[in-house]
């Protein structure tokens, strides 16, 4: 017989949120686990706003082991300094997720993620956008590895987790490159939110629901 597990997890002070559903089907000893739904949220906000603690605690929230979460971090070690934010976020994440570093392709990195995950974090978009301006320079539109993106966020081979930075509350750049990064990020970020189920922004480590539900 088929049966939902509905379990609810409480992690630093969220609310009791159920976890993700998944149809057990049970056949004498063995247990066949099947995905119900490939969900894209975008995770959005600020400096230290809490972004990437929210989107592991949910992960971890809602499924169990190592292979069924994926971690896609987009940092690249070009100084000390990002050199020890990865180290640092390495050491939170520590064995809890299969972690891909990809700097550049990250459409790719989710088409060859492995079948046994079943929620995978991107962290961070706007990083991964200043990745491709400073390797390709500034495009005359927008890249196009945000279009190859975008095409594999339309049909995601599991739930998506993305991570972005609210870059255009602050003021106008003084210089062209830092306005480009800007507009660019801006853009990119009014698109994920068009193909995302849910837009959750993060204030003070508070989650606030933009468009669909909070996790």
């Amino acid at each position: 017989m088929a049966t939902i597990d509905t379990k609810k997890t409480l992690v630093k002070g969220y609310p009791l949120r159920p976890a993700k559903g998944t149809m057990v089907s049970t056949a004498g000893s063995m247990k066949i686990h099947t995905k119900i739904k490939s969900e894209v949220t975008l995770v959005i906000g600020g400096g230290r706003s809490g972004k990437s603690s929210y989107a592991q605690d949910y992960a971890l929230s809602v499924c169990d082991g190592t292979q069924a979460r994926a971690y896609i971090a987009t940092a690249e070690p070009i100084d000390d300094e990002m050199k020890a934010r990865i180290a640092a976020h390495q050491r939170d994440r520590a064995d809890r997720f299969i972690t891909i570093e990809e700097p550049l392709d990250i459409a790719r990195a989710i088409q060859e993620l492995p079948p046994s995950v079943e929620v995978c974090i991107v962290d961070c978009l706007t990083v991964w956008l200043g990745n491709l301006l400073h390797h390709r320079g500034i495009p005359e539109k927008r890249f196009p590895e945000e279009d190859a993106l975008y095409e594999v966020l339309r049909h995601p081979p599991c739930e998506i987790l993305l991570i972005t930075n609210e870059t255009g509350l602050g003021l106008i750049p003084a210089d062209a490159e830092s306005r480009a990064f800007r507009d660019l990020s801006g853009w990119m970020n009014q698109e994920l939110a068009e193909i995302a189920g849910n837009v959750i922004v993060m204030v003070a480590g508070l989650p606030l629901a933009l468009k669909g539900k909070i996790l």
